[in-house]
């Protein structure tokens, strides 16, 4: 962790400071996923239990985590979402146990209702992120500006049950530009700054738009804000080596590296260790002179 701030400047002309945990983005961050769920794409099921998350909590800690992610909901295609109670029940155990186990490892809560929000951050949590962007709670925009914590904004087309049904096929650049605009000036105006944006590889694209908006990273950007790419065995990946997601690690290493060399500040991550590796080569390689 560093201790340097970023400033921003809305299309209004106001400037703004933001400090995200008080990391320093000159080097890409790791964020480990911790899926409480029992239906994830990939692990779900896994991580239901103390023993199991001290194992899994502690394994990404010594590989070099810097953000610990937690999940109640899966978000896989054609996941249908479980209700605020259940997903409550799901997260906040968790939670609990990693601020009290692991109290100096900063905690993200992946929700995108605004009172599972509130209660993650009054257990700990100190960053939120949202797949929707603040499209499925009207509340989760004021909530954040309430709660001053760092917020991932998250672009996604339809809901995890229908996104691809109906994805986006053309423009996707222009369309994620857009949707990150008008909403970061949403949220500045509320005078949230601590904002991540998260293009949603996977959420409401056609493969080809996937990989159109790995090779545009950098284009769909606001201002000097944070990027984070979440590819970690997704089907993108997948559906182009005919793997499944238990044998994606490789395809997935190569993405990471592509989204780094792209302008990714933060990779989201099944396998810290390997995730943590690309970084450590990718620093490396922008370094290196003989």
């Amino acid at each position: 962790m560093g201790d340097k701030s970023t400033s921003f400047e809305s299309n209004d002309g106001k400037k703004y400071q933001s400090n995200f945990f008080g990391f320093d983005f000159s080097t890409p961050l790791v964020m480990g996923i911790l899926n409480a769920t029992p239906d994830s794409f990939y692990d779900g099921g896994k991580y239901n239990q103390r023993e199991e998350w001290f194992n899994r909590v502690s394994a990404m800690v010594d590989e070099g985590v810097d953000i610990i992610d937690v999940g109640g909901v899966s978000t896989r295609p054609g996941a249908a979402f479980v209700s605020e109670e259940e997903e409550l029940k799901r997260v906040l155990a968790p939670l609990q146990f990693i601020k009290k186990e692991f109290p100096a490892v900063p905690v993200s809560v992946d929700t995108f209702r605004s009172e599972v929000a509130k209660a993650s951050v009054s257990e700990g949590a100190g960053m939120i992120n949202d797949i929707s962007g603040g499209l499925f709670d009207k509340q989760m925009f004021k909530t954040i500006a309430e709660l001053k914590v760092p917020y991932v904004l998250m672009h996604i087309k339809g809901t995890p049950e229908n996104m691809q049904q109906n994805p986006i096929t053309k423009d996707v650049v222009k369309k994620v530009r857009s949707f990150f605009n008008d909403r970061v000036e949403a949220l500045f105006n509320l005078e949230v700054v601590d904002v991540i944006l998260d293009p949603g590889f996977g959420f409401g694209k056609s493969l080809e738009c996937n990989y159109t908006l790995l090779n545009n990273l950098e284009q769909v950007r606001i201002g000097r804000l944070p990027l984070l790419a979440g590819v970690s065995r997704k089907s993108m990946i997948n559906k182009v080596l005919g793997t499944k997601p238990d044998e994606a690690l490789n395809g997935t290493t190569a993405l990471h590296m592509l989204a780094l060399q792209n302008g990714a500040n933060i990779l989201r991550v099944h396998d810290v260790k390997e995730a943590r590796e690309a970084v450590a080569l990718f620093e490396f390689y922008k370094s290196a002179s003989c």
